[in-house]
């Protein structure tokens, strides 16, 4: 349907003092052109800072005269012969030094945003609410400029302001939508890099500065303007791994991920920052060189504060600055993708900060969080939690994530603290939340929220993965929304993380009372698709690095050490390790600084790398290890009941039971050189990796390299071998098929 034409505009004083208040809700019904009484049409401009304006229209060339001492402006123009609709013009404006500037008048063109689509935004279905909220670039025939839309649905009055108007919001107040709630308007000659917010007046009178919601870059802190971002201008060459991205992160596909916080992996002798192009030159290279499939990127989404490591952030479509540009990231990206790497972020859809120009009670109510302060706030990390019943919201939060699936060529999304999010009581005592509405502590909303997510991103684009960083027991995490689940790709198997590392931080002499740290992970190993993590929540707040947890003298740990990592390695699931553990740091990770590369010059170091290294390639190039990953054929158990020795085995197999390859591991300082060790198949077998060799700084305790089977049954086998087996060590065997 066509826009209505100009109506008449009313009489200057109470418009003109709305716009000098900045209170203007409906600034098209008085500013602009209109047709006047006198058969002629009516121009009306508010510009404080003009001292001259004048209309050039044609040849027509008409003083504007000030009618408010506040800025309003008044001029009429006479019909032209032959023109039904009102005519194109532009301003001449001059300030107070003399100069002249040439202006589009913002309130001559009609409105723009799609109907339809701000209804899907506001029923929830919208997909991409990026390419029209937010700042976006726009064009009316020849004139081209910004458009900024905003979801304001409360707002008394919206002004757009920034350096386009002098920071004075007054000169920009923006067009409602109707019962959308959504405000925009077109400025032309906006381009990019410009800053600006949005000033909500609120119903009772307030006024807020806000940062857009939707846009695409922001200042860095402690600014905190968004600024105009209008596209891209990378031209991307990762069409191979586009292509072959599907069966490079299949369930069947080994996969090694390198968790990364992009500003303290390195940094500048002079404690900057890298920037992106600058990781992209040197981490990696790295990466590549130990092997690891993919990285995982730590939070980029725009956060005020470094401390927060970004899991409080405040633009959900603005790559933080701190490391450069959007087409900088772009880059890294691309450039990870033609070394073979995939690259994951961790997205947080779970809460968001409570600084002022976030999305806190964006325009004076409670917009994206809920109304009830029981279900509004959390109370672990202060911030401000969603409210997934509302349409507006949950459109927010998927646009967000197909914006870094789509805009970055993302190969997946980590969810933060999804536990958070499907509890109503996570974190809260008796009284400090309200029950759904069956009487539950389930977020029902929340629920449908998160299958909603992964059945679009599923669907759009099925080769991506979305991961749930998920705690508890919830049933059926990764399983499919067809059968009840959540719809995940992927969990972190958190419970295996926390035995693990809890068993390892014992002396060995206690871990036989405990042996069941290391069993019972199988009993439930294949209910979900899993991720088996060593995050950065592991080595920080006190917990100390992965090194200094381990018990005993400085070579113990670093056996230690090794051990957990190949028990990590070679257990079913896929591997993540946060950086500079692969290096045996000793410190704990500091947001404020950089991983220890001073320990590369010590030989016990540098061997805990060369074993990740060797891990990885390990695991990546014997098919038992990944083909199986997820199901319970490609697991047997070997030895699963010597708690008095503390020792383990198990074989790892591939389809049709072919190509086992068998693990022993010994979780005492014992050596144990005639361990009996059932064996799958009858034959030889060839030791192909031991965690205690002197390539990776252990004692180099001979472990085989051949072992013959004796046909004798022990512990479910028809067949044994004796084999030495080093104290905290593991080994792992080929068999030979002879």
């Amino acid at each position: 349907m066509p826009e209505p034409g100009p109506a008449e505009a009313p009489a200057p004083e109470a418009g003109f003092d709305e716009l000098a208040q900045g209170v203007c809700a409906d600034p098209f019904s008085f500013l602009g052109i209109h047709p006047g009484p006198d058969d002629d049409w009516l121009i009306r401009v508010f510009l404080p800072w003009a001292t001259a304006v004048e209309i050039r229209s044609g040849s027509s060339r008409i003083p504007m005269v000030r009618v408010v001492d506040a800025g309003g402006w008044e001029a009429r123009l006479p019909r032209a012969s032959g023109l039904t609709g009102p005519p194109a013009y532009h301003l001449a404006v001059t300030d107070e030094a003399g100069k002249e500037w040439p202006r589009q008048d913002p309130y001559r063109f009609p409105p723009t945003l799609d109907e339809g689509r701000l209804q899907a935004f506001l029923n929830g279905d919208e997909l991409r609410a990026h390419e029209f909220l937010g700042a976006r670039p726009w064009a009316e025939g020849a004139v081209e400029g910004t458009r900024f839309a905003v979801w304001a649905p409360h707002a008394r009055a919206v002004l757009l302001r920034g350096v386009l108007n002098g920071w004075d919001g007054r000169c920009h107040p923006m067009r409602p939508r109707g019962a959308t709630g959504v405000w925009e308007l077109f400025v032309p000659g906006v381009g990019e890099g410009g800053l600006y917010k949005y000033e909500v007046v609120t119903p009772q009178g307030l006024r807020l500065e806000k940062a857009d919601p939707f846009g695409r870059g922001a200042e860095l802190r402690p600014d905190t303007a968004s600024v105009v971002v209008h596209g891209s201008h990378h031209e991307w060459r990762d069409q191979r791994w586009l292509e072959e991205r599907g069966s490079r992160q299949s369930d069947e596909a080994p996969m090694a991920i390198y968790e990364v916080h992009a500003g303290s992996w390195k940094r500048h002798p002079d404690g900057s920052w890298l920037g992106y192009r600058e990781l992209a030159d040197t981490l990696l290279p790295y990466v590549k060189s130990l092997g690891f499939t993919h990285i995982e990127l730590m939070p980029l989404t725009e956060h005020p504060l470094d401390q927060s490591w970004g899991y409080q952030p405040v633009g959900f479509f603005a790559p933080t600055g701190r490391y450069g540009t959007p087409d900088d990231l772009r880059y890294f990206v691309d450039r990870a993708h033609q070394l073979g790497i995939g690259v994951l972020l961790d997205w947080v859809p779970g809460h968001f900060a409570r600084d002022a120009h976030g999305l806190g009670h964006f325009d004076g109510t409670a917009l994206y969080e809920p109304s009830d302060p029981k279900q509004a706030n959390h109370p672990d990390w202060g911030t401000r939690i969603f409210d997934y019943t509302k349409g507006g919201v949950r459109s927010f939060l998927v646009s967000s994530a197909m914006y870094w699936i789509e805009e970055f060529h993302l190969d997946g999304l980590r969810v933060d603290a999804v536990a958070s999010i499907l509890y109503l009581d996570y974190s809260r005592e008796d009284g400090e939340w309200t029950p759904n509405r069956e009487g539950g502590n389930t977020n029902l909303d929340a629920v449908d929220f998160l299958r909603f997510l992964n059945e679009r991103v599923a669907e759009e684009t099925p080769d991506v993965l979305v991961t749930a960083e998920e705690s508890t027991a919830w049933p059926g995490v990764s399983h499919g929304t067809d059968r009840g689940g959540l719809g995940f790709s992927q969990k972190w198997n958190m419970g295996w993380m926390n035995d693990t590392l809890d068993l390892m931080s014992m002396d060995p002499v206690h871990r036989r009372a405990h042996y069941g740290k290391l069993t019972f992970s199988l009993m439930y190993a294949f209910s979900e698709r899993f991720v088996l993590p060593f995050s950065h929540d592991e080595v920080v707040h006190g917990k100390g690095s992965l090194l200094g947890r381990m018990p005993g003298s400085e070579e113990e740990k670093f056996a230690n050490l090794r051990l957990l990592l190949a028990y990590q390695w070679t257990h079913p699931g896929k591997k993540l390790l946060f950086m500079g553990g692969e290096l045996g740091q000793w410190k704990e990770w500091d947001v404020d600084g950089s991983v220890d590369w001073a320990l590369e010059a010590f030989d016990r170091h540098t061997g805990v790398r060369r074993l990740v290294r060797d891990l990885n390639h390990f695991y990546r190039f014997e098919p038992s290890l990944h083909l199986l990953d997820h199901h319970s054929e490609g697991f047997e158990w070997m030895d699963f009941e010597s708690p008095e020795k503390t020792t383990l085995a198990f074989a790892r197999w591939s389809p049709g039971r072919t190509e086992p390859i068998v693990l022993a591991f010994n979780f005492t300082p014992v050596h144990r050189p005639e361990y009996p060790l059932p064996l799958p198949e009858p034959g030889r077998y060839r030791v192909i990796l031991n965690t205690d060799g002197v390539e990776y700084g252990g004692a180099g305790t001979e472990a085989g390299p051949i072992v013959e089977t004796v046909q004798k049954p022990l512990a479910r086998q028809e067949q044994h071998a004796t084999v030495s087996l080093p104290g905290l060590s593991m080994i792992a065997l080929a068999w030979d098929k002879g």
